[in-house]
């Protein structure tokens, strides 16, 4: 088995696959959080201007998710195959809705009708609300585990995704990126509509800590093996600590008006709570529930090892450039949002 740095291949592209599908979740997450919240905006100029805040981003921000799903694809193509399987509708949905998200944003202002302009606010509302819950809700079905047999195939039904965590999961997920978009908005907002959003965010920070307290809850008493390497391993207790610390300083400086510092604190919590659910699971990636020697591992699904070697290769070169183009574009548009005739 070939290491780089004492580490084999496959659990390269596995940290690769994890590290990427983190910075989509930050990237996007508040573009999705702020499309979730743009009905509690009511004044025209209010809409405009958010949507403004994350038109030079959204789109860009979503390259994230092209690459996780190829690099998922190219690495681990058994779990792409039975995870696709798995979540065929939900995938479907999101598809739709991703496309009713992009179409939303970009016809809003292309008729001056009010009734037009609300038509698209809608679809933009719910498309965001949606995709955030669906991605949540895949993210506590792949914890939770699904019905895989010895080949690996997928024995559920059409349905069984919709099941009671993986909901609580895709409702905290909504929570988080909505506080996450609020943050977001009210750093690239001014006068009214700053104050307007300073109340938004208190209020979406409380609705994501009472989602994500119950939704631990519920994981640690009813989904075991998503606390097994933190009872083996105690020094990775560290991680949930971190994970609080984070939430309860997001508190503290939004509270504060440190609306940066929560950013971050917020990125933190994403950051840290794929983690622990990646470091639970491994070497698992798609586990399977009632049968866990069926499950995909980072080893029985994982692709030849040079085909591994030369993706990482391909890796090393390549997200580092979209870090860096997408690093450019924040900088280029820093600042708060001003509207002109090129605006949406």
């Amino acid at each position: 088995m070939e290491t780089f740095v004492g580490i084999d291949y496959a659990t390269w592209w596995f940290l690769v696959i994890g590290a990427v599908f983190t910075g989509y979740a930050i990237l996007d997450g508040f573009d999705l959080g702020a499309g979730a919240l743009h009905l509690f905006l009511n004044k025209e100029n209010s809409r405009r201007i958010a949507l403004n805040a994350i038109g030079p981003v959204w789109d860009g921000n979503e390259v994230w998710l092209v690459i996780g799903g190829g690099a998922l694809f190219a690495g681990f193509p058994e779990v792409y195959a039975s995870l696709l399987s798995a979540f065929y509708t939900p995938f479907m949905i999101f598809l739709v809705a991703l496309i009713f998200r992009a179409v939303s944003i970009e016809f809003r202002s292309k008729e001056p009708m009010l009734w037009w302009r609300r038509m698209w606010d809608v679809s933009y509302c719910l498309s965001s609300a949606l995709l955030a819950f669906l991605l949540g809700m895949m993210l506590g079905n792949v914890a939770q585990g699904i019905l895989l047999d010895k080949d690996h195939i997928y024995r559920g039904t059409d349905m069984a995704f919709l099941n009671p965590y993986a909901c609580m999961v895709g409702v905290t997920a909504l929570a988080l990126f909505m506080m996450h978009g609020a943050i977001y908005l009210v750093m690239k907002t001014e006068d009214r509509l700053y104050a307007k959003l300073t109340i938004i965010v208190r209020r979406a920070t409380i609705f994501f800590v009472i989602s994500f307290v119950i939704t631990s809850f519920y994981t640690v008493l009813y989904i075991p093996h998503m606390a097994d390497q933190i009872h083996d391993s105690p020094s990775m207790f560290v991680l949930p600590v971190i994970m609080i610390l984070a939430i309860a300083n997001i508190t503290r400086m939004v509270a504060k008006r440190k609306y940066l510092l929560a950013f971050l604190s917020s990125a933190l919590v994403i950051s840290v709570s794929l983690m622990i659910v990646c470091l639970e699971l491994f070497p698992v990636i798609l586990y399977s529930a009632g049968a866990p020697e069926n499950s995909l591992t980072v080893y029985n699904a994982a692709s030849s090892e040079k085909t591994l070697g030369i993706m990482l290769t391909v890796a090393a070169i390549g997200v580092p450039l979209v870090a860096a183009y997408t690093t450019f574009v924040f900088w280029t548009f820093k600042g708060k949002v001003t509207l002109d005739e090129t605006s949406y």
